[in-house]
């Protein structure tokens, strides 16, 4: 398990497109981020939420500031989720993901659903790991549609 990957918000940074990208070197996934984000391609750069090398949008990320401040892992540690931070999240899917994300990480624990994660985003016909966000496996193009 990297912890550097445990987002506070529950979008597990392992499933991250940015992410998967810089890891692998894959520049044409990179360049697809990066029009996705309005962004240069050199910007497509990041080791997870929790680490020394935060994608730019990360960096000022709201929910990610609060519980570094709080001193928590995740807003699964927080009495006050789903809070303000989380009502107001810009991306309605990634808003659908937290609130799908948090409750199962409150009880199952960080290691099971950290394990959950993982699996949820590899391709249940190749094994490949999948974005957050991708209609189909880049791999083997099997279809997938996060739930």
């Amino acid at each position: 398990m990297n912890r550097a990957w445990l987002a506070p918000c529950g979008l597990y940074c392992g499933a991250c497109g940015v992410l998967i990208a810089d890891r692998t070197h894959d520049d044409i996934l990179k360049g697809k981020m990066a029009k996705a984000f309005g962004v240069a391609v050199e910007d497509i750069r990041c080791n997870g939420c929790m680490s020394g090398t935060v994608f730019v949008y990360c960096r000022t990320c709201a929910v990610r500031k609060c519980a570094v401040e709080k001193g928590y892992e995740g807003c699964y540690r927080c009495d006050a989720f789903p809070c303000g931070h989380i009502e107001n999240f810009p991306v309605p899917e990634g808003k659908r993901i937290i609130l799908r994300s948090i409750p199962e990480w409150r009880t199952l624990g960080t290691e099971k659903w950290t394990e959950g994660e993982e699996k949820r985003y590899s391709c249940a016909n190749c094994g490949a790991p999948l974005f957050r966000g991708a209609r189909k496996c880049r791999a083997c193009e099997t279809p997938f549609m996060d739930i």
